[in-house]
């Protein structure tokens, strides 16, 4: 078993995520590589970190990243929040990330049938209310609804919705001033993935330019 160690160099964009697709590979075939973690590898970490990737995630209990791209302790910088909503606190996580951990490759990672797409989406297209604290959240998720046909099917309309949720979200972290500074300097990647629930495939979105 290997982590990644405080003395390597940054992992660069692109094999940060050939290791992802490698790791979700060795998942989909039912060969993970961690299935246990040494106490000195705990021990280890213990003295810092030094993941090779930041991933932005929805909360569901059912994508844990960590697992489908078959991760092990300290190589992955997890956020996770319902929608993948980009508040100020999921803002200055993903800050810090880049900032103090050097990560250059920043995934945000949607799932097939989100529950806070739909939520959206009911909110938009039929007047749904929710809690207010939901309805807050909700809020930061109706901007990737703009401009959505309210004809489509509703499988159609939704498996639409969370990919341009995810497309959204990159939209924020690449318009922030972090952002667009890390990219002139060459330095960061931002890709968009949706994960099938019902197997645990990512697949890759087209890159947002």
């Amino acid at each position: 078993m290997t982590v990644s160690n405080l003395n390597d160099c940054p992992v660069g964009a692109d094999d940060a995520l050939a290791r992802l697709m490698d790791g979700n590979a060795r998942f989909l075939r039912g060969e993970p590589r961690y299935t246990r973690t040494p106490v000195e590898v705990l021990a280890d970490l213990a003295k810092g970190q030094r993941p090779f990737a930041t991933i932005l995630g929805c909360s569901d209990s059912r994508v844990p990243p960590e697992l489908i791209f078959d991760a092990g302790f300290g190589e992955l910088f997890i956020i996770r929040v319902a929608g993948h909503v980009v508040s100020p606190e999921v803002a200055g996580s993903l800050q810090y990330a880049g900032t103090h951990l050097k990560t250059q490759l920043f995934m945000v990672l949607g799932h097939e049938g989100c529950g806070a797409v739909q939520a959206a989406l009911a909110a938009k297209f039929q007047g749904a209310q929710e809690r207010s604290r939901i309805q807050l959240l909700l809020q930061n998720l109706l901007p990737a609804l703009d401009g959505m046909d309210p004809q489509l099917p509703p499988p159609q309309r939704l498996a639409y919705a969370v990919e341009t949720n995810v497309r959204w979200t990159m939209r924020q972290i690449l318009d922030s001033p972090e952002g667009r500074a890390r990219m002139a300097e060459g330095r960061m990647k931002v890709v968009g993935a949706v994960c099938d629930i019902a197997s645990g495939r990512v697949r890759l979105l087209p890159y947002l330019t």
